[in-house]
């Protein structure tokens, strides 16, 4: 089923930083890789992901995939996650990829990232990060980070760490040999993730910084970044013949007696307000939604509705999504069934920005 577009042009979105990229979903994913994943070590990503998965219940996420080809003999009801936690995944790379710079990366914790070459060209060699524009844009935000060597063959590491914080959005990496050179895009090699599968678990403080190495679809290195004063991360969410239920968990902020959920329409101020189940710490919580819920909200074309959180009155939303892992693009990797009702269907989905949303036809 396709999805409408994740984002209504021109509007700025609640709880997000003015600047972000915008990109279209749907049609080609610009940055899934095509063919065979890269070496990674990590808990979701290096299976293959296509059009139906046989042998996969509907509404079990389908975890850490890659666009490719289909799943076939794989046990009703059993979410797929690839491998388990720590084991690398050696694949052969195509021969176009072949005779590129390739760059190793393993990501701490704390969102410490440290890039591994071989030995590269230039006198004064430099790590890239560019921050990519919007269409039609020319870019403006880039971050510059030292080479060192650190054995006598030559190779070298960068380290890229937690702070300043990355503007969110996709930043590609290039080697530049020395100033004035023409630079290199790079070809990724291992990815130690392995990081980041449990970074659900840990409470985040104020403002939430993520950054996710990944592949894009040219078989390129890239980083996925997201940085929000607070977050709301989805931790689960069970579908029913008859509703929804989502488990949260806030980060950044805390809930009070009278916090909110509220699901907006898309492009219009239409908000339809749920009271939240509350944890004890005041960070989280769960809601359910069902069709009713959600009815009404005008009529024809398929209708979208974002969710946010609103910790006390009058406190700005905070959106609810899923960025705390390993996973950068979760659009067509987790996907769920619709509950059908009364001639119309709600269906969750994550959006090209990771945050969660109700589409309903």
């Amino acid at each position: 089923m396709s999805t409408p577009e994740d984002r209504t042009s021109g509007e700025p979105r609640e709880g997000m930083p003015p600047g972000v990229p915008q990109e279209p979903p749907g049609g080609p994913h610009e940055d899934m890789p095509p063919g065979p994943p890269q070496e990674m070590l990590g808990g979701h990503e290096g299976v293959m992901l296509g059009g139906p998965h046989e042998g996969v219940m509907p509404g079990v996420p389908h975890e850490g995939a890659m666009p490719g080809a289909h799943h076939e003999g794989m046990p009703p009801g059993v979410p797929h996650r690839g491998v388990t936690p720590g084991t690398p995944q050696t694949t052969t790379a195509s021969p176009q990829h072949g005779s590129a710079l390739r760059t190793d990366c393993v990501i701490d914790s704390d969102g410490r990232i440290t890039f591994h070459l071989p030995p590269v060209p230039g006198a004064h060699p430099r790590l890239l990060l560019r921050l990519r524009p919007k269409k039609g844009r020319s870019e403006t935000t880039r971050h510059l980070l030292d080479l060192d060597s650190d054995r006598s063959d030559g190779h070298r590491h960068a380290v890229l760490e937690p702070h300043p914080l990355l503007d969110e959005g996709r930043w590609d990496v290039y080697l530049l040999p020395e100033p004035g050179a023409e630079r290199r895009r790079l070809r990724p090699g291992l990815r130690d993730l392995r990081s980041l599968v449990d970074g659900h678990l840990r409470d985040r403080p104020a403002p939430v910084a993520v950054r996710i190495p990944y592949v894009t679809k040219d078989g390129f290195l890239a980083l996925r970044a997201w940085r929000r004063t607070a977050h709301a991360e989805a931790r689960a969410i069970d579908v029913t013949d008859r509703a929804m239920t989502v488990t949260a968990r806030l980060h950044g902020a805390e809930l009070h007696a009278d916090a909110t959920v509220r699901l907006r329409l898309r492009g219009t101020d239409t908000v339809r307000t749920l009271r939240p189940r509350t944890d004890d710490d005041a960070r989280g919580f769960s809601f359910t939604v069902g069709p009713g819920d959600l009815a009404d909200g005008g009529g024809g074309a398929a209708r979208v509705w974002d969710a946010f959180v609103r910790p006390t009155d009058g406190a700005p939303p905070i959106r609810v999504g899923r960025l705390l892992d390993d996973v950068a693009d979760r659009k067509h990797v987790y996907v769920y069934p619709a509950i059908e009702t009364d001639g119309s269907a709600l269906r969750p989905y994550y959006t090209v920005d990771n945050d969660l949303a109700i589409e309903v036809t």
